[in-house]
């Protein structure tokens, strides 16, 4: 048997192999998402690039807005890899233009504009840590500079004609402020604009993005249908909880695996990953199939998964995926002898103390953590000495006014993953 499917009034003859093939995409490409808007055209989409072999172009833009990426950031880019896999054009576009208003999105206030040459920066940076999750040979990287910096105002006026603002108003964060009478600069309704004209210079087939972005991606799809485009399809991501499992994975709220961060570090964080939300993450931001997944989640429902190996797993593939395998397996057996076998690590660095620079040879335990660079400031230190997370020699140390005698070699804890071996000078 086989079915004929019409799309842009041409006909395709689908083989059952054909068929078949359309369905497993479409397996993988629903994995972890929202929304498919809407389904029906993506299904179409892929016939025709099973029939023709002529892949979709998949878009995914971002405003260079920060320098460093966390894991939160890679479940759109994990969306991605699958495309590229499933052999499609992965176009990544940075918003170096748009990034210099700042999307507004659920922003209470105007952003502040970055400066040209820190759009340049940040886009570089991302350009360099999406490799680690995309394959960087098969990227086409675009620079919204390119054609929205030629636009004539003529060109803008006829943009904005496109829409109303009756439908910028239809945003939320656009109509809170608006009901709140704070204050919306006309620049800031340029921005979905803007973005939505990408799609049209792009001619994408397909647009992903967070949930918080779904206005801006079917503005694309508007914008495409007013210039005479196939309309793009468009796909939501969730946005992943963070390590304290309730707000979003921020690095401002401090509860999000950095992928520019030490192996070891990654490791230990992935380790307090909340285990309602193990396989979330392993969904929404590892590379393992469909089917492995399927398993692990059977695996961990009946008992013949421990969680505690489930997590130990997941923190050796996030340490995989953005350090290598030989960083992968360090950072694991560092952590069973550390943490499991209770043992201090082989490796401790080594700061050198001037004795002469402390009364007596003894120093404040808050002092001396914030001087062996194990705490960003002295009020962290006196937070974790509370908290009881810091150890001299493994003898744990609470009392935020306790001396300790310096010694060379005496070891300082800080936390589950900070030593310091003093060396006196």
């Amino acid at each position: 048997m086989s079915e004929v499917v019409q799309e842009n009034k041409e006909k395709f003859v689908l083989t059952e192999s054909q068929k078949q093939e359309v369905e497993r995409q479409l397996a993988i490409i629903r994995r972890g998402v929202m929304e498919i808007i809407p389904e029906e055209e993506l299904r179409r989409k892929l016939e025709r690039f099973v029939v023709t072999g002529q892949p979709l172009k998949v878009k995914l833009g971002l405003d260079p807005s920060a320098p460093d990426i966390h894991v939160g950031h890679t479940v759109v880019l994990q969306k991605m890899r699958q495309f590229q896999e499933l052999g499609h054009t992965i176009q990544l576009l940075i918003g170096d233009y748009t990034g210099r208003i700042g999307d507004p999105t659920g922003k209470s206030e105007t952003r502040k504009q970055l400066t040209e040459e820190q759009v340049k920066v940040n886009a570089q940076s991302y350009v360099e840590q999406f490799g680690k999750v995309l394959d960087a040979d098969r990227i086409t990287v675009h620079y919204n500079s390119t054609w929205l910096a030629p636009l004539t105002f003529e060109n803008v006026l006829e943009l904005a004609a496109k829409t109303t603002v009756a439908r910028m108003l239809e945003r939320d964060d656009f109509q809170k402020r608006y009901n709140n009478n704070l204050p919306i600069s006309v620049h800031e309704f340029f921005y979905p604009l803007m973005q939505g004209y990408d799609s049209v210079a792009l001619e994408c087939d397909i647009e992903l993005g967070g949930t918080d972005q779904k206005f801006n991606l079917l503005m694309g799809r508007n914008l495409q249908k007013e210039y005479g485009q196939e309309p793009q399809v468009i796909i939501t991501m969730p946005l992943l909880e963070g390590l304290d499992g309730v707000q979003k994975m921020s690095k401002s709220l401090g509860n999000y695996i950095g992928v520019n961060e030490a192996p070891n570090e990654i490791y230990g964080k992935a380790m307090s990953v909340p285990d309602e939300l193990m396989l979330r993450y392993y969904e929404l931001a590892t590379d393992i199939s469909n089917e492995e997944l399927e398993a692990l989640r059977n695996g961990l429902a009946d008992g013949s998964i421990h969680p505690r190996d489930a997590k130990m797993n997941l923190a050796k593939t996030f340490v995989r995926m953005f350090h290598g395998e030989e960083a992968a397996q360090e950072a694991e057996n560092y952590f069973k002898t550390v943490f499991q076998q209770r043992a201090l690590p082989t490796d401790i660095p080594e700061v050198t103390v001037d004795l002469s620079a402390y009364e007596n040879g003894e120093a404040n335990i808050v002092n001396l953590a914030f001087d062996l660079k194990l705490v960003a400031s002295k009020g962290d230190a006196r937070r974790m000495v509370q908290q009881g997370a810091v150890k001299v020699n493994e003898e744990k140390v609470d009392d935020i006014n306790r001396t300790v005698k310096l010694e060379d070699g005496m070891v300082v804890q800080v936390g589950k993953r900070k030593f310091a071996k003093v060396k006196l000078s």
